[in-house]
């Protein structure tokens, strides 16, 4: 379809695409005549316009209004815009803050507000779950006399815990040496290997538990059950989406219905993070633009994403808004927070 347009048309309708993301009212084409610096008379805008039209990437909300763009009309400024972009300066407050975070998790908290705060739109960071995930130790502590708290933290400071009953009182000092014993053993082993080795040696060694092996498998084994390699995904802004998707809509009870829609996605994390994650395939910058969406949930937004390198796999940063969003803007942020992010996580 791009290469259907002349020069003419492709201007014109990039600018009526800037005025219409920048002022949210229909654009005319007496305003176009005026502003395009093309030098062409309202009649013949009008020509172009009802010609761009006819091609689906602009619409009419009403017969006497001017003209906002289509999904297709936006999906062509885009890739204008993404064609001709510099490449994004470095953005080295962003990355001196990311630099405070301890942990994978806080790294992607802070990413997705940084984007959400200087995109103000709903920002996200997220990667897919990692098996290579690492015991990192294990602690046993006594609660009571037959209860015990097992704590699990794994490489990246991921941490879960359980509390467990025992058929026996606990003495604090054999939980001690019960859990040196499964640290000696089963740390640096991924949460897979560490479970199936911890199984295999109660089974191998049923006969020959001595009190600290009698002790510390069993606890081994039912803390390391609950902790699975799993998604991280972070969200930040949801509300600066309410007042901004409102305004850019006439059907209100249909803007509210779409909030809905994505904020039932949004605390659903798992779903979202299903939605998102064939943005991780490509690499490099996504932008998907309403009914590009696969999921109706997301059709009435626009995503932007950019990849980023956590080790040996790829992350994902980028902001959820509505099709009248920023993009020049977002797209500067998202890959701006997205290499920052990876030299962080490089330790450069």
């Amino acid at each position: 379809m791009a290469s259907d347009l002349t020069e003419r048309q492709r201007r014109l309708l990039a600018r009526l695409v800037a005025e219409y993301i920048e002022q949210g009212e229909p654009v005319s084409s007496a305003w176009l005549a005026r502003h395009s610096d093309l030098g062409l008379s309202s009649a013949t805008v009008r020509n172009v316009l009802a010609h761009l039209e006819s091609m689906g990437l602009l619409r009419q909300p009403h017969t006497s209004a001017g003209r906002v763009p289509t999904d297709s009309g936006y999906r062509l400024y885009v890739d204008t815009l993404i064609g001709t972009r510099r490449r994004s300066r470095a953005l080295p407050d962003v990355e001196a803050r990311l630099r405070q975070a301890g942990t994978v998790s806080q790294l992607l908290e802070n990413a997705s507000q940084e984007v959400s705060r200087a995109s103000s739109q709903v920002g996200f960071a997220m990667t897919p779950a990692d098996p290579s995930t690492r015991l990192q130790h294990i602690d046993f502590v006594r609660l009571e006399d037959r209860k015990v708290l097992v704590i699990v933290v794994a490489a990246g400071g991921r941490i879960t815990h359980k509390v467990i009953e025992t058929d026996e009182p606990c003495d604090a000092t054999l939980l001690a040496q019960a859990a040196n014993y499964v640290n000696r053993e089963f740390a640096g082993l991924t949460l897979h290997e560490a479970r199936a080795a911890v199984a295999e040696r109660m089974r191998r060694e049923r006969m020959l538990y001595d009190a600290l092996m009698a002790r510390a498998l069993p606890l081994a084994q039912r803390g390391l059950a609950e902790i699975r390699p799993e998604d991280t995904l972070r969200v930040q802004g949801t509300s600066l989406l309410i007042d901004e998707l409102i305004d850019d809509t006439l059907d209100r009870d249909r803007a509210l219905e779409a909030l809905r829609a994505l904020f039932r996605v949004i605390e659903e994390k798992h779903r979202l993070m299903e939605l998102l994650t064939g943005y991780l395939e490509c690499g490099g910058l996504t932008v998907v633009i309403g009914r590009e969406h696969g999921s109706p949930e997301l059709q009435p937004f626009s995503v932007v994403a950019s990849t980023f390198q956590d080790g040996g796999r790829l992350g994902t940063v980028g902001v959820i808004g509505p099709t009248r969003m920023r993009y020049q803007r977002a797209i500067a942020v998202v890959e701006g927070v997205s290499r920052a992010v990876t030299r962080v996580l490089e330790g450069q």
